[in-house]
């Protein structure tokens, strides 16, 4: 079996073209917004102004035709496939703002994906979906919807939402017994108690009461009891596009780890010469580069239609627990410059800690991993089909 990831030189082309916008249009829009640019030090911008600068960089990717990497071609996409779309998010993932420029971020990115499969063209749980207690029953050609649910991602600025309630009371499989619905923002009975602060701030995340919400059995999302299948199609490749986005700011840790140490000098030589500091780096180089592997070995099994569920479990589980060692091994070497916020380290650090617990927690993947692992030793007498299906 050949593997192959190298990129023709048509997508050699994109990639260059996808840097170069973020080095020459991002990253000088993100000193605009930050106030820390020669134009405006020490003045953030807010509100409008802030908004504004944000859509004319959306506006120009869209002009440059590198917008929306990841949806097809008919929907005003690049259409490219998992193993492409890893180097677009490892290159828009270097800036704070990229993967929203292009319009490929989490989690509209993969709510995309869903709409794309699920959708017709009118229309307390947390890693155990099965625990879902929002439900709804039938009224006629409506359903009404109750409950409570917290951590609800852009709620608060949402035109619409994708909502999983429990609709079947005793099913065959626990599994079968969630719906998904497509529900219109603002609606009566959706109500936003709060948006709930976290450890990188009190926006982006909604705490929602449903009281007796009414939606039409047309706004159903694929068929009734199939909320956990929508869920599943959607959280593979969804997991696996988060991971290339943390190798982007995984790779600009060690970057900034690297430079410190050649720029620091400290008791008697420059920090890079320390044996101390060179095993922080050599460390953080192997995580990385096998942080790209298992990325792109899993994207490969997506384009290629294969089970993927171990490949990106494993991904997903190894690169977030590498970003945040990356980051804080980076933060060390910087020491009170890299706790201060005069480095992007402090933010990075807070927005990676998430990482080990968004799209099922560390501690769920490995028991898929390990359940995976077992059942196929005991189908094949070997665990071979369990670590990647690969030659050796």
């Amino acid at each position: 079996m050949a593997i192959d990831f190298s990129l023709s030189p048509e997508l050699e082309a994109i990639r260059a073209r996808v840097r170069t916008f973020v080095d020459d249009v991002i990253k000088p829009g993100e000193t605009r917004i930050d106030g820390t640019g020669p134009e405006g030090a020490g003045e953030p911008l807010e509100g409008r102004e802030r908004l504004d600068v944000l859509i004319e960089m959306r506006r120009a990717a869209r002009a440059e035709g590198i917008w929306l990497p990841h949806m097809p071609e008919e929907w005003g996409g690049m259409g490219l496939g998992h193993v492409e779309l890893a180097m677009v998010q490892a290159e828009a993932a270097k800036s704070y703002y990229g993967p929203w420029v292009f319009n490929c971020q989490a989690p509209d990115e993969g709510n995309m994906h869903t709409l794309l499969h699920w959708a017709t063209d009118a229309e307390v749980a947390g890693s155990d979906p099965t625990l879902i207690q929002t439900s709804a029953y039938q009224d006629g050609d409506e359903w009404v919807i109750n409950g409570h649910k917290w951590f609800i991602s852009n709620a608060h600025r949402a035109s619409f939402a994708i909502l999983i309630a429990r609709t079947e009371d005793d099913p065959d499989l626990p599994q079968a017994g969630n719906t998904a619905f497509l529900i219109d923002l603002p609606s009566d009975g959706w109500n936003e108690v709060r948006q709930i602060e976290t450890m990188h701030g009190s926006t982006g995340h909604s705490e929602i009461l449903l009281e007796d919400l009414r939606v039409h059995d047309s706004q159903m999302l694929g068929g009734r009891g199939q909320g956990h299948l929508l869920g599943q199609y959607r959280l593979g490749p969804a997991r696996l596009a988060h991971c290339m986005r943390w190798i982007a700011q995984a790779e600009t840790a060690l970057d900034m780890m690297v430079s410190r140490s050649l720029d620091r000098y400290s008791h008697g030589s420059l920090l890079a010469e320390k044996q101390g500091i060179q095993w922080l780096i050599a460390d953080s180089a192997m995580e990385l580069y096998q942080s790209k592997l298992m990325v792109l070995h899993a994207a490969y099994k997506i384009d290629r239609g294969e089970d993927f569920r171990s490949e990106v479990s494993m991904a997903k589980h190894f690169v977030a627990n590498s970003l945040n060692r990356i980051i804080d091994r980076s933060i060390q070497v910087h020491g009170a410059l890299g706790y201060s916020t005069d480095t992007p380290l402090a933010h990075m650090f807070q927005q990676a800690r998430w990482a080990r617990f968004a799209d099922g927690a560390d501690e769920i993947h490995q028991l898929r991993i390990a359940q995976r692992t077992i059942a196929a030793y005991k189908d094949h007498g070997t665990t071979a089909s369990a670590t990647g299906s690969l030659p050796i």
